[in-house]
């Protein structure tokens, strides 16, 4: 053959060959793929991507593969799971990996590249709320030498180039990372001895060795070790380096062996809604700026993490409503609410400054007076704005603030204007406005436009709480505290973002939630459900920059009703329970399905079953009354619905008027409470956009309209009803998951937690597994069937565990809620035969919360109210009252303001010292204190208490717990 290169005058260019090796058990059909940025790897399309083969290797599957790459070639890349298609049924989570082959290797070389499947907890420790916050002074750390750079050189051809990579987030100062073996130059398993790796920038840890071949394969670990001889070998089994018997065996080999193994790192947090929070100087409401005291405080009793509930705005009525912080009037803008109105200006005139003052003596109240204090705020802010707008709308600051957010602001400061000058939110009541556009918004928000201080107002109040709440995120991130904030799931229906895109949204539906815990009737929570469909098109942008704008001030956050991403319960707009729903999206059944199993009479299954006894037994004598308002005899004794009040609103809105008539003979809401379980009185819910596809009703074996099948239907109904709620949806919600989650995840660097409490299917824990999300665990609402109680020793480790959280009752509420409960939980849990006592005296309280705090959670939070049990003076406020919210009231005022300021908190030496201690004896983490020079790891805490240099507070065990035996906890 003609060799051209002779007459160019090029030389022949030999190629490196580049093998990736990764163990990794598949199932059947599945194979593992690589695909990367070069188009040598595909260009990431995965459908030509890299097939690697699989070699059985004793217990594990190693898959390996080959390419020919030029010298010095560099690429990203990651691992696929695909079938026989190559379509993708998962993938790695975390970073791209970075390929960089350093100079030196010579073309006709071959380099391995052992590598290790990166799960979705292999990625936390890059969270900012680790990176940024906890292992902060782990990051400042400088490059030693850089990735993709060897140190040795290979010089004889029986040798191999071993390079070492570990990645180790968490490291104390003055440490380093060494390798230890059974060869001779990894110090034959002396740490002293052993080879020190640099650091490599981003918790990367490297370094490499040369080794003959003949001494394959090696056994070896890592190890932190200083100067002063202190070191801690990772845990586990000794990691193996072994190599294939091919002949054409590699000179180099870089080893990624995924994270150092220690004792998972383990933390402890606060709960308090930003509303709840008491500072002297306050006016009524906790703001922004209060959070540095609870930092403080937290800090002070051993916390990493402070949660609140949401924060932006819901002004939507303009009454106690919009108390309600889970229905956002912008997902954006942040509440007024939390303003400090003393921070806004360091010039407020004398007058403003009585204002204030008197203000703050009205507002001091037991509860959060919402309307008062939203009124009160904005009219002070409204003031000092007419002093200064033009000194700090012209300011460099705000022009930065505004073109960073303008796309949100704008649209926010108009319907503001809007909602204010129609005196609704109610946007079909808006004339012309009705329909957003961007033309529209331009002329409303005009610098020439007569309204224009009102639309800066909005803008000015928006860039003070972004001052005042960064200050607070700063000041946190500072001190080793994680401010953990939360995502709600759904969006006011009137709100600033169904009006700027209300293709997201479908506007004729409802969410909420099957019955469950909390309420026998499910829930329905108003907001609109979403159009995944269409929010996909753009790959959810909608999402990406909420999470995104979240970013800018919190470090974590909780993904709020986290079902809801893999499938949503959603009603009927005109519904006001939550009872009669479907899941959406989910695999209906169709008329033909019911068809083949014998099930014809649709109308009867789908329309209320109303027979003429049902009406004489729910109404009593007044029957006849009911029968002739709200019904119509279709039938002998069958009657239907009259189309007036078909619907629970038009139900809901006739007794209205029956109620103001005077017509009714008994109480409005018992009257309502009947008449909708009549309604409800049905077997299948006939799908609104397709006659021919049905839904089996929630509980359905509960109905009347259930029971009078006859036997055939009854149990063809009840099996088709298990298998719509358990088991044929499955495979569609993990996909559904699968799509939506990892753009919320990817969009920010915040780590995530889900709140999976209520229905779980059983798709939704390995999915939250694999995408690294941390689920939640309340010890009264156990995820396992058979139990009453939670076990907290038993928790997975990727779990926030905590005794109560703001949708239920208080610790102390709960104890005392019910006598027999509290006496099997005395006997089951604490492990007393004992009469427990009627009240949650602050023994029990430390009990419960070391329970907690010694679990393999990742997180331990609680709420400030189950904080404040451990000590008598605290617990004199009844425990009814220091509850947030009850789910079963979609009504429900949320005002609860704790009784004791964070002032006289960080005073109190001797709570904060409890609680630290219960938090240090766990082996948790703790963040370092002024007085203190470096925070316990887990793992040096661990060992404390092995060795039995760490004293735990109290036993794990009651025997008796007397009137007489109530002295504090805290003593």
């Amino acid at each position: 053959m003609l060799n051209l290169a002779s007459f160019s005058g090029t030389k022949s260019m030999k190629s490196v060959n580049v093998s990736f090796r990764l163990p990794y058990n598949t199932h059947w059909g599945q194979s593992l793929l690589v695909c990367g940025s070069e188009p040598v790897l595909g260009s990431w399309n995965v459908k030509k991507g890299l097939l690697l083969k699989p070699v059985h290797q004793g217990d594990e599957l190693i898959w390996s593969g080959s390419v020919a790459v030029p010298s010095g070639f560099g690429c990203e890349y990651s691992y696929y799971v695909v079938d026989d298609d190559k379509n993708v049924l998962r993938w790695e989570l975390g970073k791209r990996r970075k390929l960089l082959l350093p100079e030196g290797i010579q073309g006709g070389e071959v380099v391995e590249f052992h590598d290790l499947w990166q799960t979705g907890s292999d990625d936390l420790p890059f969270r900012s709320a680790f990176q940024n916050v906890i292992f902060n002074r782990s990051w400042n750390l400088n490059i030693e030498r850089p990735l993709g750079t060897i140190q040795n050189k290979l010089e004889e051809v029986d040798t191999v180039l071993i390079q070492f990579k570990i990645c180790c987030p968490n490291i104390e100062q003055g440490k380093s990372v060494y390798v230890i073996g059974s060869h001779l130059k990894l110090g034959k398993w002396k740490v002293q001895d052993g080879l020190k790796l640099s650091y490599a920038g981003n918790s990367i840890w490297q370094g490499d060795c040369v080794l003959r071949k003949g001494d394959l394969p090696i056994k070896y670990k890592y190890s932190k070790y200083d100067k002063a001889g202190n070191f801690s070998l990772e845990t586990g089994t000794n990691r193996e380096l072994n190599v294939g018997s091919s002949e054409n065996q590699p000179r180099y080999i870089f080893l990624s062996d995924g994270m150092y193994r220690e004792l998972p790192w383990r933390g402890a947090g606060v709960a308090i809604p930003m509303f709840s929070v008491r500072s002297e100087s306050d006016l009524g409401v906790g703001e922004f700026l209060d959070l540095k005291l609870l930092v403080d405080w937290a800090v002070d009793s051993g916390f990493h993490l402070v949660q609140l509930l949401p924060i932006n705005d819901t002004s939507v009525h303009g009454m106690w409503w919009d108390s309600y912080p889970y229905s956002s009037l912008s997902v954006f803008a942040l509440h007024p609410l939390y303003l400090k109105v003393q921070a806004l200006s360091e010039s407020i005139p004398d007058d403003i400054k009585q204002e204030i003052e008197e203000a703050k003596q009205r507002l001091d109240g037991k509860d959060v007076d919402y309307e008062a204090t939203i009124a009160i705020k904005l009219s002070i802010a409204k003031k000092i704005f007419t002093q200064e707008k033009d000194l700090i709308l012209n300011s460099k600051s705000f022009q930065k603030f505004f073109s960073e957010n303008e796309d949100w602001l704008k649209p926010y400061a108009a319907f503001c204007f809007l909602r204010d000058f129609f005196e609704t939110s109610d946007r079909s009541e808006w004339g012309r406005f009705s329909q957003y556009s961007t033309n529209k918004l331009e002329k409303l928000v005009s610098k020439d436009s007569v309204h224009y201080d009102i639309i800066r107002f909005h803008y000015y109040i928006q860039f003070h709480l972004h001052l005042q709440l960064s200050e607070a995120a700063g000041y946190a991130r500072k001190k080793g505290v994680v401010l953990k904030g939360d995502l709600p799931i759904g969006v006011d229906r009137n709100s600033v973002d169904t009006w700027v895109y209300p293709s997201l949204f479908r506007m004729n539906t409802s969410t909420g939630a099957p019955p469950d815990y909390f309420d026998k009737n499910g829930q329905n929570w108003g907001f609109p459900t979403y159009n995944w469909e269409e929010m996909s098109k753009d790959n959810y942008a909608w999402w990406r920059a909420r999470l995104t704008q979240m970013a800018k001030y919190f470090t974590a956050y909780r993904i709020d009703h986290i079902l809801g991403f893999f499938r949503i319960w959603e009603l009927p707009e005109h519904a006001m329970t939550g009872l009669v729903g479907k899941f959406r999206p989910s695999i209906p059944l169709s008329q033909e399905e019911l068809e083949r199993e014998g099930i014809w009479d649709f109308d009867r299954l789908s329309r209320p079953y109303i027979r003429q006894e049902l009406l004489q037994d729910k109404f009593g004598d007044h029957w006849t009354f009911i029968a002739s308002n709200f019904f119509n005899e279709y039938q002998k004794q069958c009657y239907e619905f009259r189309e007036d009040c078909d619907t629970e609103k038009k139900i809901a809105s006739k007794l209205k008027s029956c109620a103001e008539r005077s017509l009714l003979l008994e109480s409005e809401n018992n009257t309502r409470r009947d008449l909708f379980d009549l309604l409800q009185n049905i077997v299948l819910i006939r799908d609104s956009e397709d006659p021919r596809k049905f839904y089996p009703r929630f509980n359905i074996e509960d109905t009347s309209s259930f029971k009078d099948l006859d036997d055939h239907s009854k149990n063809v109904l009840k099996r088709l009803y298990y298998d719509y709620y358990f088991h044929r949806q499955e495979s569609l919600w993990r996909q559904n998951a699968l799509k939506t989650l990892p753009a919320l995840l990817n969009s920010s660097d915040m780590l995530a937690c889900g709140e999976d409490l209520g229905l779980i299917p059983s798709c939704v824990h390995p999915v939250m597994q694999e995408l690294g999300l941390i689920g939640l665990r309340i010890q009264r609402m156990p995820s396992e069937p058979d139990l009453e109680f939670g076990i907290p020793s038993q928790y997975s480790y990727m779990t926030v565990c905590a005794p109560s959280c703001h949708d239920c009752s208080t610790l102390r509420a709960w104890w005392e809620e019910d006598d027999e409960r509290r006496r099997r939980y005395f006997k089951d849990v604490v492990g007393s035969d004992m009469l427990p006592p009627s009240q949650c005296v602050p023994e029990i309280a430390h009990f419960i919360i070391r329970q907690h705090v010694e679990s393999p959670s990742m997180w331990a939070i609680f709420p400030l109210q189950d904080l404040l049990a451990l000590k008598e003076e605290y617990t004199t406020r009844p425990a009814a009252e220091e509850t947030i919210n009850d789910p079963t009231n979609p009504k429900h005022y949320w005002r609860y303001r704790a009784h004791v300021s964070l002032e006289s908190l960080l005073k109190d030496n001797t709570l904060k010292a409890a609680i630290k201690d219960v938090v240090r004896g766990s082996g948790r983490s703790y963040p370092v204190g002024e007085n203190e020079e470096s925070a316990a790891t887990s793992s040096e805490k661990h060992q404390q208490v092995a060795n039995g240099k760490e004293k735990l507070p109290l036993p794990t065990r009651f025997t008796a717990v007397s009137q007489e035996e109530k002295t504090l906890a805290v003593h």
